[in-house]
């Protein structure tokens, strides 16, 4: 907002294609293009110099004056570029997260089969304890493996290291489709949630490193879309397949994407972060288009990368920044936030409220229409979230579910007070399936996709990687804390009282997003760092020194 105000103060906005032209000049013989560093200050003869750039060069030194710097007059800004390659390359990426989806969804209708005494689908005995054991260990593996996968995206590109993740989901599966024990199904879960992890780390970073500001967005809700299609998946397949056609078909998921991912670029600024600008250069121009300016945005990419290359900072110094912690901070509390809003408890219990709600719909067919809603309501905020924003959904869902949460909170309350057939229970009949219904539209508008999307909108490259890999490591050790107490935590104090905990819990992530969470929609990541606190660059100081 800052920025915007001057540049409306100044007119920039219409003086900006001559002001490019001042603030490059061509080098050689070719057409490329220097950006001139440091800015020009500004100067008494300036005025007297005659030419029309002098003029533009004069509004130049007095942007950064007033705190405003070159780096962010030269940075890629309008809507400019072709998006449908942007898009196709974000859907390629978000198949991982679909192979993820159908790693999460698989337990569902799997382990209650296999479960079963002398059940057909292996020829071994499967008790309760280790299928809850082959539900959940996947959490375990996701968490183990979100930290060291930052280093290694790091280190040899977000793309090579997602067509790497293809050969433990490919392994991961073929041990729970072949398994002769329970320890082999143990593994492969283990394994299968080692690749879906590293992908929630991953296919993130990826798709906000390859987005314009105007759709970053849209493409980065595209994660948790696919994770609910994976969901749906699992569910309608599984519940109405074996389970050996329903491993194999999970199989071949992870190996469609690198089929399909493999022509995909890498993410431009990796490539230059790495002095690979020839190379970034046609990733550019893959995704933009022949007719974007790709000169424009990799001399900006450059520059970023010159002044971090110029300035060493270490990691300490980078991590501790107040922009860097604040950063921090809300990346982990949306993780802790969407994993403590009682989405777990809601889709345990679904079979129980649609049976409360006086509804004969098989428990198989209940999970698919929760799944269903799950993936419409995702749909709807990929095409909302670059329109009204990530705060205001985040705000809106927190508030539902908090309503909804408190809802069913007094709906099992008086259920255990008063009996199910109770008068006041059986007039009730309709809050159960409204607040859940309603409790996953808003789960999927706001807390389902933006968290995993705000370390990609607040962090710098620097410490990106730390910063999801670590909040995906918090976020996966919290699903897997909920997933294996809720149970005891619903005996030891209640249903009603394990709802309205949930309700307090987003009443403070309301709280939390309406006093800390600034708004990151189409805004460029020098624009949101000083939304988190960061003092714009004067180049004109070291100049007058």
């Amino acid at each position: 907002m800052y920025r915007t105000y001057l540049f409306n103060i100044f007119g920039v906005s219409k003086i900006r294609d001559k002001m490019r032209s001042c603030l490059f000049r061509k080098r050689g013989s070719d057409d490329e293009r220097e950006p001139l560093l440091p800015a020009i200050p500004v100067s008494e003869s300036s005025s007297n110099t005659g030419n029309e750039c002098a003029s533009e060069t004069n509004t130049n030194g007095r942007m950064a004056n007033l705190g405003v710097s070159q780096t962010e007059l030269v940075g890629p800004r309008g809507d400019s570029g072709r998006k449908l390659p942007q898009y196709i390359a974000a859907l390629a990426a978000t198949l991982g997260a679909l192979a993820a989806g159908t790693m999460l969804g698989w337990s569902s209708p799997v382990v209650f089969k296999i479960t079963q005494p002398n059940n057909t689908d292996y020829n071994f005995d499967i008790s309760e304890t280790e299928g809850s054991w082959i539900g959940s260990v996947i959490n375990l593996g996701a968490a183990a493996i979100c930290f060291p996968i930052g280093l290694v995206m790091d280190a040899i590109g977000r793309k090579k290291t997602m067509l790497f993740l293809i050969l433990p989901f490919t392994l991961g599966w073929l041990l729970i489709t072949f398994g002769t024990s329970v320890g082999m199904l143990i593994g492969g879960r283990l394994i299968t949630g080692i690749a879906g992890g590293a992908f929630c780390v991953t296919a993130p970073a990826y798709t906000s490193e390859i987005a314009q500001d105007s759709i970053r967005g849209t493409l980065g809700s595209y994660f948790q879309l696919m994770i609910t299609v994976g969901i749906l998946f699992a569910y309608a397949v599984g519940s109405y397949t074996s389970v050996f056609l329903f491993n194999i078909l999970c199989t071949l998921i992870p190996i469609v994407f690198g089929i399909v991912f493999f022509f995909m670029p890498e993410s431009p600024k990796f490539l230059v972060v790495k002095n690979r600008n020839d190379e970034a250069r046609e990733a550019l121009i893959k995704l933009r288009g022949t007719n974007y300016d790709v000169d424009y945005e990799l001399d900006s990419l450059k520059l970023s990368a010159e002044e971090a290359q110029n300035n060493p900072v270490s990691f300490v110094s980078a991590i501790t920044k107040k922009t860097s912690i604040k950063a921090i901070i809300i990346c982990y509390a949306l993780m802790i936030f969407q994993q403590l809003s009682g989405i777990n408890a809601v889709i345990f219990n679904t079979s129980s409220i649609f049976a409360a709600a006086g509804a004969t719909i098989p428990a198989a067919i209940a999970t698919i229409i929760i799944g269903v809603i799950q993936v419409i309501a995702t749909f709807v905020s990929s095409l909302v979230v670059d329109k009204l924003g990530r705060r205001i959904l985040l705000l809106f869902s927190a508030l539902v579910m908090c309503l909804c949460s408190t809802a069913l909170g007094v709906f099992f309350f008086l259920q255990s007070t008063h009996g199910e057939n109770s008068d006041i229970v059986q007039s009730l009949f309709w809050l159960p399936l409204l607040s859940l219904s309603l409790f996953i539209i808003a789960f999927s508008l706001g807390f389902g996709p933006i968290p995993w999307m705000m370390a990609g909108d607040l962090c710098n490259i620097d410490i990106k990687a730390f910063v999801g890999s670590t909040a995906g490591t918090l976020n996966w050790l919290l699903s897997f804390t909920v997933t294996s107490t809720f149970l005891a935590l619903n005996t030891a104090i209640g249903s009603g009282q394990v709802f309205w905990m949930f309700a307090g819990i987003m009443l403070i992530g309301f709280v939390f997003i309406f006093f800390v969470i600034p708004e990151t929609k189409g805004k460029s990541l020098q624009e949101i760092q000083v939304m988190l606190g960061a003092t714009p660059q004067d180049r004109n100081v070291e100049d007058k020194k």
